[in-house]
């Protein structure tokens, strides 16, 4: 028994022996998966793309090739910071600069770095004209702006030439005849094919209201204009209003309490005054009778709401069945009068697409949008600034593009990429 119990364990000791000993097969090197992005990932980087597809010249939608030294300063200034479209415009800046410290491996200090600034109440000219004042301080490497007032930055931009640092405009641009690219949306096409929508909203005829945001801007008296002329000239039955601007508001609230008081419109300029005008003559009070009408109308004109000056646009033009607004601003105030006036039958196309308009137009109170391209602005301001610094040219006008978006596609992927803020 001894000997056989010693036989068994001398079994078990070669058999461990044997595995311990025996030598396992090399495996062939396989690449480790490459790391699978997530949907979210993958939509983000298609509407990128699909915003600066649109872009023309294509080179201003990529960075690729623009060696920019080292901590380069950029600089944007727009005409406002909280609202969605300045909002896109910074985010499209930021990508052109995190697409070039990826290509050019900079890191902490050396990074480019691009700083957007705007006036905390849109459309603030004093306030523009101050950030500009401050990034000019800065030596900026470049600068880019998005003019309020066509004519507001003249001084400024001598004295951005006079210090070698580049200029370039976006979205709204100057006269000024040393800016080095202009970037924007093809306002006479776009206003045109608004105003091609307009005729197809009220069947070839009648009266359509123009209402623009900004008399100071070269670019929005190019969208009431054009929208105009292509009525004009080829939709011989129609019409359409003056053009009403939001910023002379004030004049039309002076019309209407001249018309209260049952004075003249113009005061009676041009006309002859007699040899004896009576105007020395004293009221009770101390005052001339003229003198005293004046002040009632400035009173009156004070009482008068916007509310009350939209109200009388739509007494003055009784018979309009379209409203072509030129940014989102101006197109909700005419969504909102009209659901207020009970005119919800009007035609109302718009420009631009903050959530605002985008519930609007959901709802049937918009018939249409001008979309533009704020994100693909951002990035191709950046774009244009690098080649300035690089002295390799650029365009003189680079079109950032636009879609139309109404109650048919407003659901399709192609614009709701277009759409979203990154």
């Amino acid at each position: 028994m001894k000997k056989k119990w010693i036989a068994a364990l001398v079994c078990v000791c070669m058999a461990v022996l044997t595995c311990a000993c025996a030598v396992e097969p090399e495996k062939p090197d396989v690449p480790a998966p490459a790391e699978k992005k997530e949907p979210a990932e993958d939509e983000a980087e298609l509407a990128k793309q699909a915003k600066l597809d649109l872009i023309a010249p294509s080179a201003y939608g990529d960075t690729e090739g623009l060696d920019v030294e080292p901590a380069t300063y950029f600089s944007l200034i727009g005409k406002g910071s909280s609202e969605e479209y300045w909002r896109m415009v910074k985010a499209g800046a930021e990508a052109a600069a995190a697409d070039l410290n990826k290509a050019l491996n900079y890191e902490g200090g050396d990074k480019v770095k691009v700083v957007y600034s705007g006036p905390g109440e849109s459309d603030n000219v004093d306030e523009q004209v101050n950030i500009l004042d401050e990034e000019l301080a800065r030596y900026p490497s470049a600068l880019g702006i998005a003019v309020i007032d066509s004519q507001s930055c003249n001084v400024q931009f001598d004295l951005a030439v006079q210090n070698s640092i580049p200029i370039i405009t976006y979205d709204s641009l100057s006269s000024y005849q040393g800016i080095m690219a202009n970037i924007t949306t093809d306002n006479k096409k776009a206003s045109m094919e608004a105003a091609a929508h307009m005729a197809e909203e009220l069947g070839e005829e009648g009266q359509a209201l123009i209402f623009a945001h900004d008399s100071r801007s070269l670019t929005c008296r190019q969208r009431a204009e054009s929208f105009a002329a292509e009525i004009k000239e080829n939709h011989s039955e129609m019409s359409t209003t003056e053009i009403y601007y939001m910023d002379r508001l004030d004049e039309l609230k002076e019309k209407m309490a001249r018309e209260r008081a049952g004075l003249p419109a113009d005061d009676g300029a041009g006309e002859e005054e007699p040899k004896d005008s009576g105007l020395t003559e004293e009221i009770s009070g101390g005052e001339p009778e003229s003198a005293k009408e004046e002040l009632d109308v400035e009173e009156a004109v004070q009482e008068i709401t916007d509310e009350e000056v939209l109200a009388y646009i739509f007494e003055k033009n009784p018979e309009i069945k379209g409203i072509f607004a030129t940014n989102g601003q101006a197109a909700m105030q005419m969504a909102d009068l009209c659901k207020d006036q009970e005119k919800e039958n009007i035609a109302i196309i718009g420009y631009d697409s903050d959530t605002e308009e985008i519930e609007a137009l959901k709802e049937g109170r918009l018939a249409g949008l001008v979309v533009q391209n704020p994100y693909g602005m951002g990035y191709a301001a950046i774009v244009a600034e690098a080649r300035c610094v690089l002295e390799i040219g650029n365009e003189a006008e680079i079109d950032t593009g636009y879609i139309w978006v109404d109650a048919d596609n407003i659901e399709s992927k192609e614009v709701q990429r277009l759409l979203s803020i990154k």
